[in-house]
Formats: structure tokens, C-alpha cells, sequence
């Protein structure tokens, strides 16, 4: 639905202060917005209680990873977080860090945990 030309650099080429983003920072609030208004009430929902429980004890690959979930298109992200549809492997070789922090994050969305708090 939305062209995510709103979205900021995520994944390899976010900028330290988003990664290191605490609650309540400006730069929280600039990936609680980003996060938060998508067009889809499930994903706002389940990115915003991930931001709110999971983000300030994630480290800097799961940090990465959800940056990077944010910057897909509603479509794909829905597909991979309520559909449950695995991601295609890229290369069909070894995962790289990158890729198993992205499987886990997924794994963790989708899991339940961030459905009811």
C-alpha cells in the first residue's frame, strides 16, 4: 500500500543513534512513527509492542534486522509476520549473520509473544 519513502536507512546502513535508540529518545520516537504507521493496524500493532518489549533488550544484530523489516513493503512484510510465509533464502549457501538475525526476529514476532501483553 504505502511507498515507504518515508523510511530512514535500516539494516547495514543505520546510523548508530538509531541503533542505539532508547525509549523516549527523539530518535525512538522517529522509529516508534516509522514503525507505527504503516497503513496495516496488525503490523502497527505488532511493531509497536516489538518496540516497546523487545527493542530496548535487543542487540545489534536483532537491531539491524528489525530495521530492516521495516524498510520491505506492507505486502511482503504482512506475508512474513501474519501470513507466516518463511523468507526465500537468498543464495541458497550458509546464512549470514545478518540473515540468521533476521530468521530469529522473524521467529520471535511470529512466535506469539508480541500478540498479547
Amino acid at each position: 500500500m504505502s511507498g515507504r519513502t518515508d523510511a530512514g536507512p535500516g539494516g547495514a546502513d543505520a546510523p548508530a543513534a538509531v541503533l542505539g535508540a532508547a525509549p523516549g529518545s527523539p530518535e525512538w520516537k522517529r522509529l516508534r512513527w516509522r514503525a507505527c504507521r504503516r497503513g496495516m493496524k496488525e503490523l502497527d500493532v505488532l511493531l509497536g509492542r516489538y518496540l516497546d518489549h523487545g527493542w530496548p533488550a535487543a542487540g545489534e544484530h536483532e537491531r539491524r534486522a528489525f530495521l530492516a523489516l521495516l524498510d520491505l513493503q506492507d505486502p511482503e512484510l504482512a506475508r512474513l509476520l501474519l501470513a507466516r510465509v518463511p523468507p526465500a533464502a537468498a543464495d541458497g549457501g550458509a546464512p549470514s549473520q545478518d540473515a540468521s538475525a533476521r530468521a530469529a526476529l522473524i521467529g520471535k514476532l511470529t512466535d506469539g509473544r508480541y500478540a498479547r501483553l
